[in-house]
């Protein structure tokens, strides 16, 4: 898999990361530098640590099921498409929470990366550097999250 791809791949997987991120900016009272380095830190960190472990699973039964592995990818990579797709459509409102403590920034940092866990079941079947796959999406949620902390702020300072 080339790096374009893997950016791409990243890019997809930050979106839900970047617009919790955009939301703490928004709730945050006064931000400081601090509140970004939280939220990269936390969702670049969850980003790049569910895709080794569904690479590790992946990896552990692939010769089980090796016949079969690249409808396994296309099935699973479909239904991470179809969630992505269904959950842009929901109208529902949600609750802004300006904490940026561990209580708070662990349950979104794990919700927003269950979908990275599918993705890197997927790499197992693929010809992917795990390495580098792990190094492009943690790095790539680390600095759209970063950025969406000031973004949200930004935004809700001035429109309120």
């Amino acid at each position: 898999m080339s790096f374009i791809e893997l950016l791409l791949i990243a890019i997809g997987l930050s979106m839900d990361a970047f617009a919790v991120s955009i939301c703490k900016g928004l709730s945050a009272p006064r931000l400081r530098l601090r509140h970004s380095l939280i939220c990269g830190v936390y969702f670049g960190l969850f980003q790049a640590l569910m895709p080794l472990l569904g690479w590790l699973l992946g990896v552990r039964f692939q010769a089980m099921i090796a016949s079969l592995d690249h409808w396994i990818a296309f099935i699973l990579l479909g239904i991470i498409g179809v969630n992505m797709i269904r959950e842009s459509r929901e109208c529902g409102e949600e609750s802004l929470n300006s904490s940026f403590s561990f209580r708070t920034m662990l349950p979104l940092a794990v919700a927003t990366s269950i979908d990275a866990l599918a993705v890197g079941i997927t790499f197992a079947f693929l010809d992917v550097s795990i390495g580098m796959a792990v190094s492009i999406i943690g790095l790539t949620t680390f600095v759209l999250s970063f950025a969406g902390v000031f973004v949200g702020n930004v935004f809700g300072t001035r429109y309120k």
